[in-house]
């Protein structure tokens, strides 16, 4: 189950990387050039939650119950913080992670409550760079960017 959850979660994450930079991207060229708020700007805003969402559950079962490495990290979490592997994935990649996922959900619902187009732009271009900047900091980078091969 590991490892069907871990490469599930690996895959996934080139899915998020996409579509947040899709929505990002989108984003701030509307928002430069200002443009009107359009029903792909809303789809790619939603498809860049929903890969969130399910990162996140997938992230959540390998933390909490499936990955040896986190076990590992929390049965010495002492030993865990000197080493900067395990201190990524037991702390650091958790917390950007978060911050990113409470970025992404609130570039959407502050969509909602706009009304004008340029400021629905830039709330997203803002909150959605800072979610892919988080993102791109809780990637790691070090292991395989490809579950297989």
């Amino acid at each position: 189950m590991y490892t069907t959850v871990l490469t599930l979660h690996s895959i996934i994450r080139w899915l998020v990387v996409l579509a947040g930079l899709a929505a990002a991207g989108r984003a701030i060229y509307g928002w430069l050039n200002g443009k009107e708020w359009a029903i792909l700007d809303k789809k790619l805003g939603l498809a860049f939650t929903i890969s969130m969402d399910v990162q996140m559950l997938l992230g959540l079962m390998l933390y909490a119950f499936l990955s040896p490495v986190i076990q590992s990290a929390f049965d010495d979490f002492g030993a865990a913080m000197s080493d900067p592997e395990m201190r990524f994935f037991a702390v650091e990649h958790i917390f950007y992670m978060i911050l990113a996922l409470a970025l992404v959900h609130a570039g959407t619902a502050l969509v909602e409550r706009t009304t004008a187009d340029n400021a629905r732009h830039k709330k997203t271009a803002i909150l959605f760079s800072l979610a892919m900047a988080a993102i791109f900091l809780a990637i790691p980078w070090q292991r395989p960017l490809l579950p297989f091969g």
